[in-house]
């Protein structure tokens, strides 16, 4: 009894919106989880995030609706937020907090782990040299996603950021790796896994979610955390740890290739904000606190691969930009830290574009570790470079041609001009279609027969002379006919 007494206090001095400040709570430790006891007898849950001798501010994990500072009392648990772990966590969905959402019962943990994850050595790292086939032609074969990497996915507020995922989501596979049993397309190895946790989402999208994994048969290997728009803005910083902490046991401990998706990490941003300026913090950049770098990297330092263990862990971080500024805060940081950035185009978006993703700012730089012989296609990197050169001239030439006119414009203009036309509209531009790797390189080989070889100047000769064919260029022209039932188009070459 006398214990229950010295972990329970009264001394509730005040009330700023989710933080709730108190007096002398000298058995209290950093991280702490705590019960806070309403006068009515009620409880919720929170953490102490700051302490001293004299005061102490705890983060209220719930609504603070009913809350006041008479009759309130503070039960210390003498622990802090930790996430049970067990295999059957494949197949669950939990709120961003970590308590189950479908209806099923609490699983039986063979360990319990706290979320804030212990940092990795990073001598003990092993080197990404797998890429992870997603489907998409943009991503695969220019921006390849490497097994242990992080890549975030840039996108405007309105862009299909969220089908962008959900469709690397059913379709992504490690390369070499064998089919799950039946062999499905887009379905993934018995070893691959799906850690997917959403911050501050709709219902709408969370639905949307949902029906994408159960139709894309995904579902019985991923493990969801859903934090909507109406639960508590503070449990949007305790969701992304959750699921990494489940990523963590799946990768390290159950050997498994973990693919981890987090939308939107500018939810999470504005919510780590909101506690700032109610601890009254001085703001950094436009109004975030000057730690957001240190806290985003505390999250996405979580990936990768450590040596000795059949594990690693991918993320695929969703950041939406305000007013599409790559230069805000959010994506710049993540920029800083991440390993390139993958960029949703509006005005590809605008012009009927799927998957819209514009590909001269987006940067894998991981890339050549998981491409190349015996992994993708020996022309591969060289493919990717000449495709990016010959794109970005066709897209200066339309800045020209908007000037001059077309017919201002020399041949060889108006060769690079077409280029970037088709490029946008049958290699970026595919739709729901999936692509293996194999078949995104030899579209791209269609593409740069559109000129001479002596234009090919990132390309070595034994290439051109395997991959390019004999036939000059000039006897060949490029048709649009169509693909299939699906209402797609294919461009093919014809001698």
């Amino acid at each position: 009894m006398d214990d229950l007494i010295t972990r329970e206090y009264r001394t509730v001095s005040g009330i700023a919106g989710p933080l709730l400040f108190a007096e002398k709570l000298t058995k209290a430790s950093l991280g702490e989880l705590v019960e806070i006891i309403l006068a009515t007898g009620e409880a919720r849950r929170g953490q102490v995030i700051e302490l001293s001798e004299q005061h102490a501010v705890i983060q209220v994990l719930e609504e603070t609706t009913g809350l006041g500072v008479t009759g309130t009392r503070v039960r210390l648990t003498e622990s802090a937020a930790a996430m049970d772990l067990s295999p059957d966590l494949l197949g669950r969905r939990f709120s961003g907090a970590g308590v189950p959402l479908d209806g099923l019962p609490s699983i039986i943990p063979d360990a319990r782990v706290d979320i804030v994850g212990q940092p990795l050595n990073p001598v003990a790292r092993d080197k990404p040299s797998h890429c992870i086939q997603t489907g998409i032609s943009t991503i695969d074969a220019l921006n390849t996603l490497v097994r242990g990497q992080k890549l975030p996915i840039f996108s405007g507020a309105g862009l299909p950021a969220k089908e962008v995922a959900a469709q690397i989501v059913r379709h992504a596979k490690v390369r070499g790796q064998p089919p799950a049993s039946g062999g499905q397309e887009g379905r993934q190895s018995p070893s691959f896994a799906i850690v997917f946790a959403a911050m501050g989402i709709t219902f709408r999208e969370a639905s949307f979610f949902l029906d994408e994994f159960e139709r894309g048969g995904v579902m019985e290997h991923t493990v969801m955390f859903l934090n909507l728009a109406d639960d508590p803005t503070i449990e949007r910083l305790l969701t992304p740890r959750f699921a990494l902490t489940v990523a963590e046991y799946l990768a390290f401990t159950l050997g498994r290739h973990v693919l981890v998706i987090l939308t939107d990490m500018a939810a999470y941003c504005d919510a780590l904000r909101q506690i700032a300026t109610a601890r009254e913090e001085i703001p950094g950049r436009r109004g975030y606190p000057g730690y957001m770098y240190s806290d985003l990297a505390s999250i996405y330092e979580r990936a990768g691969r450590i040596k000795g263990k059949a594990g690693s862990i991918t993320q695929l971080p969703i950041v939406t930009m305000p007013d599409d500024d790559l230069t805000h805060p959010i994506p710049d940081l993540t920029g800083y830290i991440t390993e390139g950035q993958i960029v949703l185009s509006r005005e590809l978006h605008r012009k009927g574009v799927f998957p819209p993703i514009d590909v001269l700012p987006c940067l894998s730089r991981l890339m050549n570790l998981g491409i190349g012989p015996g992994k993708t296609r020996e022309d591969h990197r060289a493919v990717a470079d000449q495709l990016y050169a010959c794109y970005a001239q066709g897209r200066d030439v339309r800045r020209l041609a908007a000037i001059v006119g077309e017919d201002g414009l020399s041949e060889s203009d108006k060769r690079f001009l077409k280029l970037a036309q088709d490029f946008e509209q049958h290699f970026v531009n595919q739709g729901s279609r999936v692509r293996e790797i194999e078949e995104t390189l030899d579209l791209g080989w269609k593409f740069l027969r559109y000129l001479p070889q002596e234009r090919l100047t990132r390309l070595k000769p034994e290439l051109i002379e395997r991959y390019y064919g004999p036939t000059s260029h000039v006897t060949r022209q490029a048709s649009i006919v169509p693909e299939d039932n699906t209402g797609l188009t294919r461009m093919t070459i014809d001698d």
